[in-house]
């Protein structure tokens, strides 16, 4: 069996990756772009490139690093630490996994700009407050050799900072995805005002010009192309909380070492010790869970699926369970703006929406186990 640790190299890619956020992002950061209403850092993207951060799931003959899925949850976990808010996941991780399904010159250009970090993708995908691909209702109508799309997006993760946008539309025989230019005319994004000040889009589109070379992949065969993506980004996501839910322990665990009742340090009580516990030993197997859904994406991502659906629905738990005793274990403070557990908290809530919640995803692996 695969050992789940991580190697000296995803060791070495982690202690780098920290050092470079704890300057660059630390967890005032964000806070500083929610005071000034802020949800995207140009600068901070723009290094990220120069890292080669954007390019980690990009081919080497497109001018990526290429270091696969693993790596990519590596990084995300650490940016979840101190709740960077990039366009990481829907660029680096979900769009250049769809434009990779697709070998041609149009792709292969679109590859080199995410790495380059001289473009922003957002996916389209979600029409309500529920993730469910399959059900997309937004309408693609033929017209002439083309289409006109129709409907409305929610909950476009980065669709505000976005140049592009993956759309996920319902033609005749199918869904189809389209790759078109967030400031094509018909297109209108206004901000939705999430409670973990990340950048988030609704989109509509009124009769918006489509051809045939906006197409990504096939007509009436999207899922060929977006279901990778999306599998990508889960799993991705899925590190990004474990990330979160570890920051989260490391500020109680100070907490507790610091704050004294009746003279003695909290962390000294037996019954805040064993809950401190219980949740290092969730995070521990909800890691290997992340840990091996990143091998299997990058080893064989056709069978990727379950993993993938165990490690974000995993996540999605340990994150709640971790933003939950920190704000208790903080006592009446951990419930102020003044304290950062809070920021957690939001965060965690958000990330468990996006791209499947957790009844989602335990239902995809009771149906791949056969329940």
């Amino acid at each position: 069996m695969t050992s789940l640790q991580k190697t000296e190299d995803e060791v070495m890619l982690a202690d780098a990756a920290r050092s470079f956020l704890d300057d660059a992002a630390p967890i005032g950061h964000l806070r500083k772009m929610r005071d000034e209403c802020r949800t995207y850092d140009a600068e901070l993207w723009s290094q990220m490139a120069e890292l080669g951060w954007t390019g980690v799931l990009v081919p080497e003959s497109a001018g990526g690093s290429d270091m696969g899925h693993a790596a990519a949850g590596i990084l995300a976990e650490e940016m979840g630490k101190t709740l960077v808010s990039s366009p990481f996941l829907s660029t680096a991780v979900m769009a250049a996994t769809a434009l990779r399904q697709v070998a041609d010159d149009r792709a292969s250009d679109a590859l080199r700009k995410i790495a380059e970090g001289q473009v922003i993708y957002a996916l389209a995908v979600d029409e309500t407050s529920k993730h469910e691909p399959d059900a997309a209702e937004l309408a693609a109508t033929p017209d002439g050799n083309g289409f006109r799309l129709s409907g409305t997006k929610t909950f476009a993760c980065d669709g505000m900072a976005a140049d592009r946008l993956l759309v996920l539309a319902k033609t005749d025989e199918g869904l189809t995805l389209f790759d078109l230019p967030a400031n094509r005319d018909g297109i209108n994004r206004d901000p939705m005002d999430l409670i973990d000040s990340r950048d988030a889009a609704r989109i509509t589109f009124e009769d918006v010009a489509a051809t045939g070379d906006d197409v990504l992949g096939q007509v009436d065969d999207a899922m060929t192309v977006l279901k990778p993506a999306l599998e990508a980004g889960q799993a991705a996501l899925a590190a990004e909380m474990a990330g979160l839910a570890a920051g989260a322990l490391d500020m109680t665990v100070g907490y507790l070492k610091e704050r004294k009742q009746f003279g003695v340090p909290i962390g000294a009580f037996q019954a805040l010790q064993h809950r401190a516990a219980h949740l290092w030993c969730e995070a521990e197997v909800t890691a290997s869970a992340i840990t091996n859904a990143g091998r299997m994406l990058d080893e064989n991502a056709a069978e990727a699926t379950l993993a993938v659906s165990l490690a974000k629905a995993r996540a999605t738990k340990t994150a709640e369970l971790a933003v939950k005793e920190g704000v208790q274990m903080h006592g009446g403070i951990g419930m102020t703006d003044a304290y950062d557990m809070g920021f957690y908290m939001k965060r965690a809530r958000v990330a468990a929406e996006w791209l499947g919640d957790y009844g989602y995803h335990a239902g995809k692996v009771a149906a791949l186990r056969g329940f």
